[in-house]
């Protein structure tokens, strides 16, 4: 270290010195520019002399160790002779602290120990005063002392330590990362701040640029298998790296990731399973892996069975969780057919890096021998996809259908015993023998209602139940003559008047249920009743179809507009079958061009028509039925004039206050609705010469009883000398509105002839009842009881 702090100094004080000339030259160029403003001052005032400041650049070396006061530099005008009557001071960053003045020479000291990084410059302002007067004679200048950088910082990385990845395998010379380290000397002067990188540690593996500080790979045989990571010491220098320089460094993490340059290896050449020959398909017989040594996805891998053999019993999937090859078995297992079976199984990956396919190939195979065992298996059936059979829809119950086969595939051979899935032939048509396998017929059958009938049959072994298979059995039923040809439908045919002879009037067609396997034909013929028939033939198509023509022109729609015409139908059998059909022909007016214009709805058979006596009844009850009709009619115009005549009569408000209280509920005839419905007709008195009197009908009970009583007319002068007078006071006034009012009167006229209702008035009267048990019911009957029940005589008294 002694010998690079000397040359350090010898640097330093080569420096001071070119900054000292430097300084001359600037003295001089300051003292000029004062000058200058002396002069310009001296035009303002003739008493001031000419005069200026007078000093050097100021450096002031950073990380000064000694103890006394490090010397900066002097500041001076040209003004001052000597005699000490100017006094010299400082302002700004750092004066009274850091940097004191001699008042007297203007000398400045730096007192404390400064760092160029953390301030580079101060800058302060000089004063010249009169010592006496504390007048400045000189304008206050600014100055700047700077801080001369020395190599104190050593570089660091900042974004240490670092971490970084490269691809097994990669070329040498491969780009890594880049490392930066900053030092914080000034770069501007000299070599303090210019950093070199290198290696400490692991440079066998990789290696650094020394201008840049990027990594590079330094081998090509990288394998990720072998290491995964290294770690690497770089290291920063500045001075460029000459003696004397300082250093720093940090930690590289350099991971190599992994590329897919290994094939899947299975641990073993064979594996052996076992399963029984009862399990069913889809069932796991076992699991093998093969490993490899890669990472990530370079480890995905496929299975697949390679042999014939084994690809058609066997089926192999990949675990996509665990990467394992998962046998199942893809078609069911015989023991007694063969108890060994070998399986071929590879293993391949899924991402193959076809750099290294020279590398060697990226499968790998292993054998699964898988041992089948003995198990008791349920019967099975023959055919084993299930059996088709038939039977004549005419056979007789207990008719043979057909038999089911099914056996134990065991060696024992154990007896089978059969039955039918009733679910399957609810109706019970179908019985089947339990030993034999018969089935045989339950029930009369019809291929019409149903061709076809599927059933399923059940076979157990006889000496152990569990042991169960099904089958379908699909029972196909033969057609028989049984269901006579008829007409696919009622058909209708319409001609004209004056058709000609022989000219095709309409085509018939036939539907028979039946199918018989040479095919339906159908034979066509008039019905005997129609033999006699001169105005219509038949023409046969000859494709199971016939045409009908006329025999004749001319035809009155007056005198018959209707013709039905009877048509035999017979099929080819066996045995051969027949019905009659009927063709309803209408006889219309058509137009010059042919063309239907109206047709008669009255019908006439062939064979006979209606006789006038038929007419004469028919015409009867038709007018019978018009008379009673307009008869309903007037009644309901009748009661609806009655009904409006009453309607008008109330077309004013009128409102009427019924108080008729009635016998009770079993009296009925204690309202009267009369009495509302005649709103107007109330009863006059009328003259001696009048016997028959009022009609009580019309009014309530309590006058009827009056008008009875009296044997005359009731009297209403009381009432209508009082509405008079209301109906005067409301003419009269004018604030009532005209016409559409509603007059409220409150009259309760003179006292009623019926006595009270009251229960108090029980009390005047002489009753034998005693009413003493009310106060036992509580106080809720004590009101009630001091009006009834007799009084205490000790409550008299008080």
């Amino acid at each position: 270290m002694a010998p690079s702090w000397r040359l350090g100094a010898c640097s330093l004080l080569a420096a001071l010195w070119l900054l000292h000339c430097c300084s001359c030259g600037w003295s001089e160029r300051t003292s000029g520019m004062a000058k200058g403003e002396t002069k310009e001052q001296e035009l303002m005032s003739h008493e001031r002399v000419k005069r200026g400041w007078v000093w050097n650049q100021f450096f002031v070396v950073e990380e000064y160790t000694g103890t006394e006061p490090l010397y900066v530099g002097k500041i001076h005008t040209d003004s001052d002779e000597g005699e000490g009557n100017i006094k010299y001071t400082i302002s700004g960053e750092g004066a009274g602290t850091i940097f004191i003045i001699d008042e007297l020479t203007g000398d400045i000291h730096a007192t404390e120990r400064l760092d160029r990084e953390e301030q580079s410059y101060y800058t302060l302002r000089a004063q010249a005063r009169d010592r006496l007067t504390n007048h400045l004679l000189e304008s206050e200048s600014e100055f700047v002392i700077k801080v001369q950088d020395i190599n104190d910082s050593e570089p660091k990385f900042l974004e240490g330590p670092y971490i970084g990845s490269v691809a097994e395998l990669s070329q040498m010379g491969t780009s890594v990362m880049k490392v930066t380290a900053w030092d914080a000397d000034d770069p501007t002067y000299g070599s303090s701040a210019r950093v070199v990188y290198s290696v400490l540690d692991g440079e066998s593996f990789f290696t650094v640029d020394r201008q840049t500080g990027l990594i590079r790979t330094a081998v090509a045989d990288l394998d990720r298998e072998t290491q995964d990571r290294y770690e690497l010491v770089v290291m920063a220098t500045d001075m460029a790296g000459q003696m004397g320089g300082l250093s720093g460094s940090t930690t590289v993490t350099i991971v190599i990731t992994d590329v897919n340059d290994n094939p899947p290896r299975f641990p073993q050449k064979m594996y052996q399973f076992s399963v029984s020959e009862g399990a069913a398909v889809g069932t796991p017989v076992g699991r093998v892996i093969a490993t490899d040594t890669d990472m990530g996805e370079n480890t995905d891998m496929s299975y697949l069975i390679k042999d014939e053999e084994g690809g058609e019993l066997f089926k192999v999937t990949t675990d996509g969780d665990t990467q394992e090859a998962v046998i199942t078995i893809k078609k069911p297992l015989d023991f007694e057919s063969k108890r060994t079976h070998n399986v071929v199984v590879e293993a391949v990956n899924k991402h193959v890096d076809p750099r290294f396919l020279e590398l060697g190939s990226f499968r790998d195979q292993t054998i699964v021998r898988v041992s089948v065992t003995d198990a008791d298996e349920p019967p099975v059936f023959l055919p084993a996809e299930g059996a088709i059979m038939e039977v004549q829809e005419d056979a007789r119950l207990g008719a043979l259908v057909g038999t089911a086969t099914a056996k134990d595939p065991d060696k024992e051979n154990a007896p089978v015993r059969f039955s039918i899935d009733r679910s399957t032939d609810q109706e019970q048509i179908f019985h089947i023998d339990p030993v034999s396998g018969a089935i045989t017929l339950g029930k009369i059958l019809d291929r019409e209602t149903a061709g076809w009938h599927n059933i399923t049959v059940t076979a157990v072994e006889a000496d152990n139940v569990s042991q169960i298979s099904h089958s379908s059995v699909s029972i196909r039923i033969l057609d028989v003559n049984d269901n006579p040809p008829e007409l696919a439908r009622p058909y209708e045919a319409s001609i004209c008047e004056d058709v000609k002879p022989g000219q095709l009037i309409h085509t018939i067609s036939v539907v028979d249920r039946d199918e018989p396997q040479s095919g339906q034909r159908f034979s066509f013929t008039l019905a005997p009743e129609a033999t006699n028939n001169r105005h219509f033939t038949l023409w046969d198509v000859k494709d199971n179809t016939v045409g009908i023509r006329t025999q004749r022109s001319g035809f009155n729609r007056h005198e018959q507009n209707v013709y039905l015409l009877p048509i035999l139908v017979v099929d080819t059998g066996p045995p051969a079958l027949s019905s009659t059909g009927t063709l309803t022909i209408h006889v219309c007016g058509c137009d010059p061009e042919g063309a239907i214009q109206s047709c008669n709805a009255t019908a006439y058979v062939i064979s006979a028509s209606l006789s006038p006596g038929a007419l004469i009844a028919l015409l009867v009850c038709m007018l019978i039925l018009i008379v009673l009709v307009l008869l309903i009619l007037t009644l309901k115009r009748h009661r609806k004039g009655q009904r409006m005549s009453e309607d008008e009569e109330d077309m004013r408000d009128n409102v009427i206050k019924y108080n008729d209280e009635g016998g009770g509920e079993q009296d009925t005839q204690a309202y009267d609705m009369s009495a509302l419905r005649n709103l107007y007709d109330f009863p006059e008195a009328k003259s001696g010469s009048s016997e028959s009197g009022p009609d009580l009908h019309a009014l309530p009970q309590w006058i009827q009883g009056r008008v009875s009583g009296d044997g005359g007319a009731a009297d209403f002068s009381l009432f209508k000398g009082y509405i008079r007078k209301k109906v005067e006071q409301a003419d009269a006034d004018l604030s009532v509105p005209p016409y559409d009012s509603f007059q409220t009167y409150a009259f309760e006229g003179t006292s009623s002839p019926a006595l009270s209702l009251s229960s108090i008035h029980t009390l005047s009267t002489t009753s034998e009842q005693d009413f003493s048990y009310l106060s036992d019911w509580g106080p809720r009957f004590r009101q009630l009881a001091g009006y009834y029940a007799p009084g205490h005589p000790e409550e008299e008294g008080s």
